[in-house]
């Protein structure tokens, strides 16, 4: 089955914008109401315990009470601490009344702000470490000798710390028992200050032995010693065994249970009002209507899908099949400023250049084969005439096919460095060397050539000047515009190479070239003369392949020339410039 402009549904950008689309909605929508349902429920929850967060006073002091007080006598006192534009009432777990700052309407279905149990502490209310509150000390309460007798040893400890740079304190807890604090002690040991007092080993015992029964452990594969900032549990799996630690919390609230006050329910609410918000609970009527409003937004969610997916579609079809059209597609129109339009835009430039690429490869291969075909011709037509007899096999026979045959060596030498240079793949080797001297050496190679065609060669190099450049490329690159400046001037004329403070140049007093044609000198195989003749000799590849040269040193070629009176090359910038 096929979408739109013939792709399969599957893979049709409709349907994926639309599975996304849908998949985005049901996720935030399922997230919204998921947030929606836990925030409500977590403010109606917590609605009591913000505002006790104001009375933070009147819970700490009630739970000093239960912890130092085995009843609520008295608790009556402690309710006025708090703000006085809110009942406060105590009661007891059954509801009993035990304490209130005024009277209002039955608290017997309200939900109570606090449980107010030393024991099991509100941590979001209290901000202790711990579920236990320090101050219920129950039977490790010590008696002031014991106390006086752990000084000595917390001296000792405070004085090593001290001596390491750290301020350290003695601090007595509220069983009386003392501790260092104020900094690490390091390697200070802490000696008989940790160990369990006579007070204090018969509890520690009860909750060892407590804790293993309930832990299934046996009475030796478990230790529980008393830290400074509480109880420490160590033996088999004690630090790992999630049981063992919820066994001894259990064990230590039984143990302390005796010595505190019983817990009791704390309301803290508005004179007028009693019952708590209810908690916020999903009826049949609001899945129906979360229901609702999630299909609404998933059906609006398709239905701009749908409608924008198609916008989109459409022109990218278009182009599709502009793109795939045979012969290449046709100007696409663009009538767009986003990204479609872009491509539009991009898809015309790019036909543009494929139509100029394409010129230019059908030029260049016709120059290549007319560039070949001179020469094969040559050495076939001598080949055949020395075949049937009409010429002889001789001396001037042979040199004549040789020079042919260097021509179609030289053609296709070009053609290499051309090819390479497009690539990026033109090798060079740079090392420091004298421009001057290869000026020099390029002359040398080129006086027999000219004195042939009757063209004097001249070297103006008064001072040496050396470059980092490939020395063999740069001869090659001066080589071409020595052997073209000599083709193009006539007998009695002179080609002059110079170093000038713009760079390397080669000048000749030939003909000229026509401001039309500069523009195109460096084109490949381009002439100057529309006949096409070899007359001049030459690969038409030269002064290309001297430009690619110059390029690939990070310097460049130019020409400047007036009709009859010369042409003159010059090599600048990279490395070349004085």
């Amino acid at each position: 089955m096929s979408g739109t402009g013939g792709v399969p549904w599957r893979r049709s950008l409709v349907v994926r914008l639309l599975a996304v689309s849908v998949l985005i909605a049901v996720c935030a929508i399922t997230a919204t109401a998921w947030l929606a349902v836990e925030t409500t429920t977590r403010t109606l929850r917590q609605e009591q315990g913000r505002a006790l967060a104001d009375d933070r006073a009147l819970y700490d002091s009630l739970i000093a009470h239960a912890a130092t007080h085995t009843d609520w006598a008295g608790a009556a006192d402690l309710l006025l601490s708090g703000r006085g534009d809110r009942r406060i009432t105590l009661m007891t777990a059954d509801r009993q009344l035990i304490a209130e700052t005024g009277a209002g309407p039955s608290l017997l279905r309200a939900r109570p702000s606090a449980l107010i149990d030393p024991l099991d502490l509100d941590l979001t209310i209290s901000g202790a470490p711990g579920r236990i509150d320090p101050r219920v000390t129950g039977p490790y309460r010590l008696p002031p000798e014991e106390t006086a007798q752990m000084w000595k040893s917390a001296r000792s400890i405070q004085d090593c710390i001290r001596n390491r740079g750290v301020e350290a304190e003695i601090v007595t807890l509220p069983t009386g028992r003392l501790a260092v604090r104020g900094g690490p002690a390091g390697t200070c040991d802490p000696g008989d200050l940790r160990a369990p007092t006579p007070t204090e080993a018969g509890p520690l015992r009860e909750l060892t032995a407590a804790t293993a029964r309930c832990a299934g452990l046996p009475h030796d594969g478990l230790e529980i010693w008393f830290d400074p900032v509480g109880f420490t549990l160590a033996g088999a799996a004690a630090d790992s065994d999630q049981r063992v630690r919820e066994c001894a919390f259990e064990a230590r609230k039984a143990q302390l249970r005796p010595y505190t006050a019983p817990p009791v329910l704390l309301f803290v609410t508005d004179p007028a009002s009693a019952e708590a918000p209810p908690v916020f609970d999903l009826s049949t009527g609001n899945t129906a209507r979360i229901a609702a409003v999630t299909a609404a937004v998933l059906a609006v969610a398709v239905l701009v899908t749908v409608v924008i997916g198609g916008r989109l579609v459409r022109p990218l079809t278009r182009l599709t099949e502009a793109a795939t059209r045979t012969g290449g597609f046709p100007v696409v129109p663009v009538g767009r400023a986003d990204e479609i339009g872009r491509l539009a835009a991009a898809l015309n430039d790019l036909d543009a250049r494929r139509v100029g690429t394409e010129a230019r490869r059908r030029e260049m291969v016709g120059d290549v084969a007319h560039e070949l075909r001179t020469p094969l011709t040559n050495i076939r037509s001598w080949l055949e005439a020395a075949q049937d007899g009409l010429a002889p096999i001789d001396r001037p026979l042979v040199d004549l096919l040789l020079d042919e045959a260097v021509l179609l060596q030289h053609v296709i030498d070009d053609l290499r460095d051309l090819a390479a240079a497009d690539a990026g793949d033109l090798r060079l080797h740079p090392v420091r060397c004298d421009l001057r001297e290869l000026l020099g050496q390029v002359a040398d190679a080129h006086r027999g050539t000219a004195a042939r065609a009757g063209v004097t060669l001249l070297v103006d190099a008064p001072q040496p000047r050396t470059a980092v450049v490939d020395p063999e490329r740069t001869r090659q690159l001066i080589g071409n515009l020595v052997g073209n400046a000599v083709r193009h001037t006539p007998d009695g004329g002179v080609v002059t190479l110079a170093l000038t403070p713009g760079g390397i140049e080669v000048a000749d007093t030939g003909a000229g070239i026509a401001p039309g044609d500069l523009p195109r000198v460096f084109d490949r195989f381009w002439r100057a003369d529309a006949s096409r003749s070899r007359a001049t000799g030459g690969s038409g590849l030269g002064l290309t392949i001297a430009r690619k040269i110059a390029q690939a040193h990070g310097g460049d070629l130019t020409v400047r020339s007036e009709p009859g009176a010369g042409a003159t090359f010059t090599v600048g910038g990279g490395p070349y410039p004085g």
